[in-house]
């Protein structure tokens, strides 16, 4: 009985750090877009950035989820959390297109597990 729980102890324990290992702490800054034209953009950098905020808007781009472009072109999807973080930030912001975010969470994949999102000055 004492060895079963032992095996059953240790297995968790290193499923644990397995996970522990796959989600790394992040911070990223880029620009905002859904992901439905993310995923039709043939140079997606510059489709982010010049990306409209109404067109995310849309309840289908909303619906879609939304990522964050770096300037190196990597693309951070948003988890459920951070879409509607993201949504209410799009909701809220006077930027009409390109709105440049910055992101805090967990990256798991291309995927991020958002803590933090907030709009970064374009200046």
């Amino acid at each position: 009985m004492n060895r079963k729980l032992l095996v059953i102890l240790l297995s968790l324990a290193f499923a644990a750090m397995l996970y522990a290992q796959d989600a790394k702490s992040i911070k990223v800054s880029g620009y905002l877009i859904d992901n439905a034209c993310a995923d039709s953009a043939k140079d997606l950098g510059a489709r982010a950035k010049d990306h409209a905020v109404s067109c995310a808007l849309m309840d289908s781009c909303e619906t879609a989820g939304y990522s964050v472009v770096t300037a190196d072109n990597k693309r951070y999807k948003l988890n459920e959390k951070g879409n509607g973080m993201a949504a209410d930030l799009l909701k809220n912001t006077k930027t009409k297109k390109g709105l440049k975010v910055a992101i805090e969470g967990s990256a798991n994949g291309d995927t991020v597990d958002v803590t933090k999102l907030t709009e970064v000055s374009s200046n």
